[in-house]
């Protein structure tokens, strides 16, 4: 169904305000998604906040490796609010207008969480590379300092990337139509409604992915590299398989987190479909944002015994109560 764009623009030059478009005209698929989004929303919320708590109340955890993990959960967590709230809104409501402000501060945030988790992602991988490949020098090359520089370096290269986007395509007029063909403000599909000659914007689009998906994941491989050379000459079969332990959880999370990712924003235009582009962009928004505190979860020890202390001392305080 489409939107009646005469009811959504200031004047005959620019839209100032979007809506986005329909999932379904059938009532029942709509409220089935909105279940099953609603559910991986609240178990991502539940579980990013849990591994951050525990992190953050365990001595035991204050370590690079859970530095940068509670760093990843903080940046689930804005990572599904900026953008599931506003898609469970629209599936069971006519709700589903949105801002030209309200728009773009959407699309920096998002940008802004997504590029800094790329950046995060490359750090943990260097920890880990650091801790099997010098161990040594663990302490003294990944001490305090040089954690709060990678956080901050990752955290400040998503805010400049969000912000040089996001102004770089609200500075366009958008013609019309307004409906835009997503779940939310994502930069492909916004960028489709814009007038004129727009390939300026998708080609700094496109570098953007080359510089701040590619080259992050270049950095993981390079470090798994080295990590797979170090734990090949191990002579203890128990050394190997407690250094690829401590790997399995990052790995797989990058798998999800940049295997999606890079489908979405680094094929071809000419094989860009809506369908595919919602689909991979829901896997990334709120599947692997689920599935990470579940990840870290199962497959590291440390992390189940922290989480057992937290709901342990949650439950004595309700008790006390």
């Amino acid at each position: 169904m489409s939107v009646n764009c005469s009811l959504w623009q200031e004047n005959s030059l620019s839209v100032k305000r979007f809506a986005f478009a329909k999932f379904s005209e059938v009532p029942g698929e709509c409220f089935l998604l909105f279940t099953l989004i609603l559910l991986m929303f609240l178990v991502s919320l539940t579980g990013n906040a849990l591994i951050t708590l525990a992190i953050c109340t365990s001595p035991a955890l204050h370590t690079p490796m859970y530095f940068f993990l509670a760093n990843l959960s903080l940046l689930e967590i804005g990572y599904t609010c900026t953008v599931i709230p506003k898609m469970l809104q629209s599936l069971v409501s006519e709700a589903r207008g949105i801002s030209r402000e309200g728009c773009a501060t959407q699309m920096f945030f998002f940008t802004l969480f997504g590029i800094t988790e790329c950046c995060l992602l490359a750090a943990m991988a260097f920890d880990r590379c650091m801790a099997i490949c010098s161990p040594l020098h663990y302490t003294t090359r990944m001490n305090r300092g040089v954690c709060a520089h990678l956080a901050i370096v990752s955290w400040g290269t998503g805010c400049i990337v969000g912000l040089g986007q996001t102004n770089f395509i609200f500075s366009l007029n958008f013609c019309g139509p307004c409906e835009i063909d997503h779940f939310f403000c994502d930069l492909p599909p916004v960028l489709a409604l814009a007038c004129g000659d727009t390939s300026q914007n998708e080609a700094a689009i496109f570098v953007v992915a080359i510089l701040c998906i590619s080259s992050p994941f270049l950095l993981i491989i390079y470090s798994y590299v080295r990590i797979l050379v170090a734990v090949l000459v191990m002579p203890s079969p128990e050394g190997r398989h407690k250094a690829f332990s401590t790997c399995s959880s990052h790995l797989l999370v990058v798998t999800l987190f940049f295997g999606s990712g890079s489908i979405n924003y680094l094929r071809p235009k000419s094989s860009h479909s809506p369908g595919m582009d919602k689909l991979l962009a829901l896997f990334y928004t709120a599947v692997t944002s689920m599935l990470n505190p579940i990840i870290y979860s199962l497959r590291n020890k440390e992390v189940k015994a922290a989480l057992r202390r937290t709901l342990g001392l949650k439950k004595v305080l309700t008790m006390n109560r």
